[in-house]
């Protein structure tokens, strides 16, 4: 192909690309370009450099080349730019959005703990000295579930490490995001119906998780159970009670809206829970992977115990001394 033939065959797409690089680039709002031609960079870029390639090795003119050249380096250096920005979001969001928020709301913070924790404390204790309790929460079958799972006995704890292969790993991965998430989610949804809802799932949940602890513990059960929840549940268990926490937010602004409308509180308020939900989001990604790949590995109890005080220090540092400078200021 002629090179006058190749310039005219490829001219609107090197002229739409350089439209959308001079819009990325303008230091004015008004000639930046819309989401549709933003989305177009990436499949510009890979023509420009496909083009670029057939310019060189087809030997067309030096100014071809070179104006090709310039647009590849100039979209390249958009993309990357655009997706250090991501990153750089990304973390400004777990270093300072998402602690700051959850310190300006601290009270939220603790009612939530106590809502799901004490309930939990309380109940297991009772199924401690009572095994018979564990009924009130759970069934039959709930429980026999949990006395196979941990019975130390069991020939699939002995084989448990090596009976799980790389693909059922992953399997359990997705299963735990899709159940904890969704954990969090109904607690955080809950207030809507005025914290109502949040109220229950906190209070529930926390009766349930604690009650299993309580009777496994007391059934001989507790070395393999503590050892298995310990690591994964400092990342699941905070972000159940922060999951509660934006819950309450949004209870709040519809019982105790202030000077301000109902709906106008609301939407402030949801603004706040957002970043909530979404850094109890992440921390249950967190969650999901020590559960699918450290929790079930068969290793001595004193390792276990001591990888999970670890875990539970760090995010509790994470929570009560990231974001603290931003909140205070």
């Amino acid at each position: 192909m002629r090179q006058l033939q190749f310039q005219q065959l490829h001219e609107a797409s090197w002229s739409a690309l350089e439209e959308i690089l001079d819009g990325l680039e303008s230091a004015h709002g008004a000639a930046k370009p819309s989401p549709e031609s933003i989305r177009r960079l990436p499949s510009l870029y890979r023509d420009a450099c496909q083009h670029l390639a057939l310019a060189q090795s087809r030997c067309y003119s030096a100014g071809l080349i070179e104006k090709l050249r310039y647009l590849v380096t100039r979209a390249h250096h958009q993309l990357y730019k655009r997706e250090f920005r991501l990153g750089k979001r990304m973390l400004e969001f777990m270093v300072s959005d998402f602690p700051a928020t959850l310190h300006s709301h601290y009270r939220l913070f603790w009612l939530a703990f106590l809502l799901f924790f004490g309930p939990g404390i309380l109940l297991g204790t009772a199924c401690y000295f009572s095994p018979e309790m564990i009924y009130t929460v759970v069934d039959d079958s709930t429980v026999a579930q949990m006395e196979y799972m941990y019975n130390p006995d069991a020939e699939h704890r002995r084989g448990r490490e090596e009976g799980m292969e790389d693909a059922s790993r992953i399997s359990m991965f997705g299963f735990y995001v899709y159940n904890n998430t969704g954990i969090g989610f109904r607690t955080f949804a809950g207030g809507i119906l005025a914290g109502v809802g949040t109220l229950f799932f906190l209070v529930f949940n926390g009766l349930v998780i604690g009650g299993i602890a309580g009777y496994l513990t007391q059934t001989g059960y507790g070395e393999p159970f503590w050892g298995f929840v310990i690591g994964h549940g400092a990342f699941e268990l905070i972000a159940i009670v922060i999951s509660g926490m934006a819950g309450l937010l949004l209870g709040k602004a519809i019982i105790a809206p202030g000077n301000c409308k109902r709906i106008v509180a609301l939407k402030r308020n949801a603004r706040q829970a957002v970043i909530l939900i979404s850094g109890a989001a992440g921390m249950f990604f967190i969650a999901a992977l020590i559960e699918a790949f450290w929790s079930p590995l068969v290793l001595p109890a004193g390792i276990k115990f001591s990888i999970g005080a670890f875990l539970w220090l760090l995010v509790l540092s994470y929570l009560f001394f990231t974001g603290r400078k931003r909140n205070e200021a």
